[in-house]
């Protein structure tokens, strides 16, 4: 029996496998078998957090999955509408637990190497964080608005490496988009209802015409006004991500909180150059989402924390 911890790896780097190979052929080959019995282990930890707060008492459950739980089976709630079946909730609660593990991070894992990278940048976080907790004590969630450069480096992160590339949307109705070119002419592209879109967020979030210089880290571009609209990791709209905040909140503690106690630094090889270091430690494949190969990085106690 796989733990919780390992059966969630390997589901969250076997999903597109599992998305493309039928369920028989996966026990063809050791490795795909060991993926398909890991969303089975996977799937039995969450059946079984379905079903165990049920029997737990009321006052004890105040956590994300209590209130789903909560909500489903209050019939005030409901209004005489069907409730989920426990397969149903099962599937609402996979895309919690594999969107908010898997995204987020990944994006820390750029951060990270982003700061190892630019050790300057690194330095600006550290000091900002010293103004705002001097005594290296853990920041508090009144506090998180504070870190405003911490938010910095987590967005650049982002939008250097987008979790997801392309963001697949309908059209609810005929319309009509209108884009305009270097030249500044314009050109409009009727689009009938039903028809499918991808917005390139890469292309987007490496575009000169909102972001300047935009394939250096500069988590500074984050601090002043800047382009919103150009911006979207999280996708927009209606169907944006209803996780963001979450996922903002846990990247900027948990950036804040290592960064104040350890240093970061690039495990170098003899006569590279920065270029090549650079695209050593920033290799990346696509997969659900855009994932680092392998991030071989020093962590170093800072001498002034305790």
């Amino acid at each position: 029996m796989m733990t919780f911890s390992e059966a969630l790896r390997l589901t969250c780097s076997g999903v597109v496998l599992k998305i493309i190979v039928p369920r028989w052929a996966m026990g063809l080959i050791p490795k795909w078998a060991k993926v398909r019995a890991a969303f089975d282990e996977l799937e039995a930890y969450m059946l079984e957090m379905i079903r165990t707060p049920r029997t737990a008492e009321k006052e004890e459950r105040s956590d994300l999955l209590s209130s789903l739980l909560d909500a489903n089976d209050d019939e005030d709630l409901l209004g005489g509408e069907t409730k989920l079946t426990d397969q149903e909730l099962l599937g609402n609660i996979y895309t919690f637990l594999i969107a908010g593990h898997e995204t987020t991070a990944r994006a820390l894992a750029f951060a990270f190497a982003l700061l190892a990278l630019y050790p300057d940048q690194q330095e600006i976080l550290y000091r900002h964080i010293k103004t705002i907790v001097p005594d290296g004590r853990n920041p508090t969630y009144e506090e998180m608005p504070l870190f405003t450069h911490s938010v910095a480096v987590f967005y650049e992160a982002l939008r250097l490496f987008p979790p997801v590339t392309l963001i697949p949307k309908m059209s609810i109705e005929d319309t009509v988009l209108v884009s305009t070119n270097k030249a500044g002419e314009r050109k409009t592209i009727p689009v009938p209802q039903g028809a499918i879109l991808d917005v390139d967020v890469a292309g987007l979030h490496y575009n000169p015409r909102y972001w300047k210089d935009p394939e250096m880290f500069d988590p500074s571009r984050f601090l002043g006004d800047w382009p919103r609209e150009a911006f979207v990791p999280f996708s927009q709209g209606a169907r944006a991500c209803m996780g963001r905040k979450f996922s903002e909140t846990e990247g900027v503690a948990v950036l804040t909180m290592l960064i104040s106690k350890y240093k970061i630094s690039v495990r170098e090889k003899p006569g590279e150059t920065f270029e090549e270091r650079k695209d050593r430690i920033l290799q990346t494949r696509a997969g659900i989402s855009l994932t680092p190969i392998h991030v071989p990085l020093v962590f170093t106690r800072r001498v002034d924390v305790l």
